[in-house]
C-alpha cells in the first residue's frame, strides 16, 4: 500500500466513523481528522506531479544534449 493509498483509506475510515457516531463532537473529530488526511494525500499526489514533471523535463534536456 502506497502512502497515498494510506491517507485515502484513513480519511474513508474517518467519515465512516463520523457517520456512526451520535455525539457532535465526536463526529466533529473524525471530520477534522478526515480533511487533515485529505489534506496531506493531496500534497502528496501534487508532490508526484511535480516529480513527474520534473523528470519529464530532465529526460527532454536529455534527448536535447545528445543530439547536440
Amino acid at each position: 500500500m502506497s502512502t497515498l493509498e494510506f491517507y485515502l483509506a484513513r480519511a474513508e475510515q474517518c467519515a465512516k466513523d463520523a457517520s456512526e457516531t451520535r455525539l457532535d463532537n465526536v463526529r466533529e473529530r473524525h471530520l477534522r481528522s478526515r480533511e487533515a488526511w485529505l489534506a496531506m494525500a493531496d500534497k502528496i499526489e501534487r508532490t508526484n506531479e511535480s516529480r513527474a514533471t520534473a523528470a519529464a523535463h530532465k529526460a527532454d534536456m536529455l534527448a536535447l544534449a545528445e543530439q547536440a
